[in-house]
């Protein structure tokens, strides 16, 4: 585990303390968070969403193979592999309230965290996956739905909603650029001082 995770654990299992156990909780994250604190944002086509047992037999993963047509964010290669707990293996099932439900063919945009040399994780849960919509003029950016999972703000730690929106295929590519460009300006300027 990553300094950065281990960190981020400690201040989540900090702030939601007295939260009623039962569903999902996650601090609710804004796009150029996203943008920023991900390893890796591409666009592209989901090819393949297979579930199966962890290499431990002792829960259900689902990998998500996509096919990568724009990274806007990272060099990932011609694929990812997305790699989420929970899915269905014959007839049983596991389900993780928060994350995001994928299916083939369907396109993305994807905010994501390294795992390992080949694999990735939605960074911010379904937070970290906007569906690419083209009917009529233009694409449309949809967020995934965070479904019966806790948003709790980072600010008040109070629980909050999503503040994710639908917004045109450009806009959203727009906002990731301009975020992970005031990134990486961030360091110059303290350089500069």
């Amino acid at each position: 585990m990553s300094i950065r995770h281990a960190v981020r654990t400690v201040v989540l299992a900090t702030l939601l303390g007295g939260l009623p156990v039962g569903a999902t909780t996650m601090l609710r994250a804004d796009l150029p968070q996203m943008a920023q604190t991900s390893d890796t944002v591409v666009q592209g086509v989901v090819r393949r969403v297979q579930s199966r047992w962890s290499g431990d037999n002792q829960r259900i993963v689902t990998d998500v193979e996509i096919q990568v047509t724009e990274a806007l964010k990272g060099q990932p290669g011609g694929t990812v592999l997305v790699t989420q707990p929970g899915g269905r293996v014959g007839d049983i099932g596991q389900v993780v309230s928060g994350l995001a439900s994928f299916s083939e063919g369907e396109e993305v945009v994807v905010f994501l965290e390294k795992r390992g040399a080949a694999a990735f994780q939605l960074a911010g849960m379904a937070q970290g996956k906007y569906q690419v919509q083209r009917t009529g003029p233009g694409a449309k950016a949809v967020p995934a739905s965070t479904g019966d999972a806790v948003l709790i703000d980072p600010k008040t730690r109070q629980e909050t909603v999503s503040n994710a929106k639908t917004v045109t295929l450009e806009e959203l590519k727009a906002s990731v650029r301009a975020a992970v460009q005031a990134q990486q300006a961030a360091p110059a300027k303290k350089g500069a001082k």
